[in-house]
């Protein structure tokens, strides 16, 4: 974020990076500052993170962490049909304040937010429609959310991922992430899962 805030990547991004990031010229860099209307954050769960090995230059080990689910065998939020995937709703409230400190209280909107749950072809259509992981989660992370507005941070969206079940990238349809069941065994017939009403009365109350 810090390039369309700051105009710059962040000092220690430089450092370990090296001469392999991309730099701005001072014309770029003074088009980037402050160039974004809103900034979108994508939320769904939190880890623990540590100071990891200086390997040698590489994408994914730039970072120089260690990332995990759990602390002391204890995992960092109720476990779902997703292996990295944990209820953690304060992480929600703690990344927003984080933001709003260090991007001096930006326009956001959550672009996206939800739970998965498993595929399970033994369910009826009717069985699969009691989602009740998914209320949980949203439950919690919309009281969250609330205490970061009312801390101060300027939220002025919130969309609850995903309006449908989908593809999922490489889970394919094993996971199941929508307010909406698609029968993908009966021409894609489409059901309004429990969440979804309990959707709707959150946003009627």
């Amino acid at each position: 974020m810090d390039p369309i805030i700051y105009g710059e990547y962040p000092k220690s991004m430089q450092s370990l990076v090296g001469n392999r990031l991309f730099k701005f010229t001072e014309a770029e860099s003074k088009l980037l500052k402050g160039s974004i209307d809103f900034l979108g954050a994508n939320y769904y769960t939190t880890n623990y993170a540590e100071n990891g090995p200086s390997n040698s230059p590489f994408l994914p080990t730039d970072a120089r962490v260690n990332l995990t689910t759990e602390k002391n065998g204890v995992p960092i939020g109720t476990p779902t049909d997703v292996s990295w995937l944990f209820n953690y709703p304060k992480g929600l409230r703690d990344l927003l304040l984080y933001l709003k400190k260090k991007y001096n209280s930006p326009t956001i909107y959550i672009t996206e937010n939800g739970v998965a749950e498993a595929n399970n072809a033994s369910l009826t259509v009717k069985e699969a429609l009691k989602d009740s992981s998914r209320i949980r989660y949203l439950d919690g992370h919309l009281k969250y959310l609330l205490k970061a507005i009312q801390e101060g941070v300027n939220i002025k969206g919130y969309y609850m991922w995903a309006f449908l079940d989908d593809f999922e990238w490489n889970s394919g349809y094993t996971l199941r992430f929508g307010f909406t069941y698609i029968d993908y065994k009966n021409n894609l017939r489409r059901y309004l899962k429990y969440s979804a009403y309990w959707f709707k009365k959150f946003l009627l109350d």
